[in-house]
């Protein structure tokens, strides 16, 4: 595993088409200073324009993988409201949404508010036995402004997110899995290996597909059910357009072939 960085964020790269980042203030529970928020940003950015950074893991130094933003650091802020509505270099959430390249949240330990926003920005989660998800914006008195208010209800229902949100109560990872949260949880040695095997499986496919079909998810996500299945239908015709008999008969024996390798029939 190559390091492309050090200091707040680091880049690792395991193999080729993926990249880890990794939020490095383990000291202070990956907490995020407007230092690291700008390092994250600059991160990202330099990330979406590498034509090898196709999966990218996010994942916390220590114990946790990111307390949200660093309260000690707003309190003494003169203007703390700036610090909570960042300008766009100091907000990741918004690098984030601007990547093409899916991302694998492996969530080591303590997500809380602004870091369990941060975690909800990803495409999806793997989490530690260690992890937990706290939203402790109604305790702290500041309104979310990085998704989280949308994200969590789609995800675990209006109830539940409620539930979590009007009480600042701690998730652990497997009730978090039970309401559909993460994927799925492993213990703490085995976590960055689940994470990068998804990732290689995602660069096994087509590398135009991994990025068109997060987008389709994406795009109809934003829009309503019917809305959604007009975006499918005229983002299938259009790429149904140049599809090739061969090509698609070359790709069937690909999975009839990996099938076989996972011990499972293929058509």
């Amino acid at each position: 595993m190559t390091n492309d960085a050090s200091g707040l964020v680091t880049v690792e790269r395991p193999f080729a088409g993926c990249a880890v980042v990794t939020l490095n203030r383990p000291r202070a529970m990956n907490a995020l200073s407007v230092a690291l928020r700008r390092e994250l940003v600059s991160t990202f950015e330099a990330l979406r324009s590498d034509a090898d950074a196709r999966v990218i893991v996010l994942t916390g130094a220590g114990n946790a993988f990111c307390a949200g933003l660093d309260l000690k650091e707003l309190g003494a802020a003169a203007e703390p409201g700036a610090a909570v509505a960042p300008a766009a270099d100091e907000d990741p959430m918004l690098a984030m949404l601007r990547l093409q390249a899916p991302v694998i949240g492996a969530i080591n330990g303590p997500a809380i508010t602004g870091g369990f926003e941060l975690a909800l920005a990803c495409d999806l989660m793997i989490a530690s036995t260690r992890a937990s998800f706290a939203d402790t914006h109604a305790r702290v008195g500041v309104m979310p402004g990085w998704g989280l208010s949308q994200r969590l209800p789609r995800l675990i229902g209006p109830g539940r997110a409620k539930e979590l949100s009007l009480t600042g109560n701690f998730l652990d990872a497997r009730q978090a899995e039970a309401w559909g949260l993460v994927n799925r949880v492993v213990e703490p040695d085995a976590l960055l290996p689940a994470a990068l095997k998804l990732a290689s499986d995602m660069l096994s496919v087509l590398p135009e597909m991994l990025v068109a079909y997060k987008r389709l998810i994406d795009d109809g996500l934003r829009t309503g059910l019917a809305e959604g299945l007009e975006l499918e239908r005229e983002r299938s015709r259009a790429w149904a357009a140049g599809l090739r008999g061969a090509d698609i008969e070359a790709r069937r024996r690909q999975i009839a072939e990996r099938g076989r390798a996972q011990g499972k029939p293929a058509s």
